[in-house]
């Protein structure tokens, strides 16, 4: 596409990424609007929201990463007082205490700790001299940034958003070339640990975790969710039943149709040509983020932009395993699919950092 008459500024942005990023939320707005049974219930809010936080991410690519360099710690420490407001002020939805009413939007901090996190761990390590990478002094103070906020937000209680923040820091601190062998002894801690933690969980956590490995022994309780999901994606076949003609969401079977289990009523009525299709369009931004990092020649733009983008892999990843009962139900939604306003902040502020530090690549390369 020539777009040599555009403004440099506009000529320069990630036009492929961005077509996936609009045709993703596009095809949202469709499956909204079907899960709501042919009304914009769903669709109306979740286009309005996402031509704001598309604006903020374009907004935040014409920012130096220096800035986000120098804002990191801030940043942590101000979502950090804003996971103890929940605690205090926070109103309570679908048994959980993680939300702050702010009039246009009910702001889960929790989501925003998980761009903080990737940002202040890789600014820690940016700041860290190269012979400290494989000491002591390289461990304990990225596993506090990472542990208060974890802990915090395992308390609403949130477990999916919680391992989210653990991964996207370990994320860090493995890139930043910690030794493999801290991995593994702490991959043996955890062995070792886990039933222990395991006795900590809610109840209905370990429910979940229970029927994940065998959902067939509560079809009609615990396993509900997940057996309707596995109902949904497989009665789509090749090309779906057709838009407005999915009976689990439209009949009330299908739990959480717009939220959590969105792909599955995307998948009923679409089928698995719906489902390539999206699975494609955040390959490409998956691909472009990972390039983006390899191209930086900073460390704290490295760092970030590759952590950054595990983010939405992640996002992705548990979704997608969640919905098809590869893993526990845990609330991760699907990125910029899924109705709702947090995790679509959360991503767009991921794409707007990581537009900015593609910017500064350009910049750095044009300069030799």
């Amino acid at each position: 596409m020539a777009l040599g008459f555009l403004p440099r500024p506009i000529r320069e942005l990630p036009w492929l990424m961005l077509i996936c990023v609009v045709a993703i939320a596009g095809f949202s707005t469709l499956v909204l609007y079907s899960a709501a049974g042919g009304r914009m219930t769903y669709a109306q809010p979740q286009g309005m929201r996402f031509v704001l936080f598309f604006g903020m991410a374009i907004a935040i690519s014409r920012l130096r990463p220096e800035w986000f360099k120098k804002a990191a710690f801030p940043a942590y420490v101000v979502t950090l007082v804003l996971l103890v407001v929940v605690e205090a002020l926070g109103f309570v939805g679908g048994g959980a205490q993680r939300w702050v009413n702010l009039g246009i939007i009910n702001l889960q901090p929790s989501e925003l700790m998980k761009p903080v996190i990737i940002l202040a761990c890789a600014h820690f390590y940016s700041l860290l001299p190269a012979r400290e990478i494989r000491g002591w002094s390289a461990i304990w103070p990225a596993a506090l940034l990472i542990g208060i906020p974890a802990g915090l937000i395992l308390i609403q209680p949130d477990l999916g958003t919680a391992t989210m923040v653990v991964f996207g820091g370990l994320t860090v601190m493995f890139l930043a070339g910690l030794p493999l062998r801290l991995f593994a002894g702490g991959i043996a801690f955890l062995a070792v640990a886990l039933p222990i933690a395991f006795s900590f969980l809610h109840d209905y956590q370990r429910q979940r975790v229970f029927i994940f490995m065998n959902p067939e022994t509560d079809p009609l309780g615990t396993g509900y969710h997940i057996t309707q999901s596995k109902i949904a994606i497989g009665s789509g076949g090749l090309t779906g039943v057709g838009f407005l003609n999915g009976t689990q969401s439209h009949g009330g079977y299908l739990p959480e149709p717009h939220t959590d289990f969105v792909f599955a009523t995307m998948a009923e009525e679409w089928g698995l040509a719906g489902g390539i299709f999206l699975i494609l369009a955040f390959a490409l931004i998956l691909r472009w983020g990972m390039r983006v990092a390899t191209d930086s020649r900073d460390r704290f733009s490295r760092l970030a932009a590759a952590g950054l983008t595990t983010t939405i892999f992640f996002y992705v990843a548990i979704n997608l395993m969640m919905v098809m009962g590869l893993a526990p139900v845990v609330g991760i939604p699907l990125p910029l699919f899924s109705y709702g306003g947090s995790a679509m902040m959360t991503v767009m502020i991921c794409l707007g950092v990581l537009m900015a530090i593609e910017r500064q690549n350009r910049r750095e390369a044009r300069r030799g």
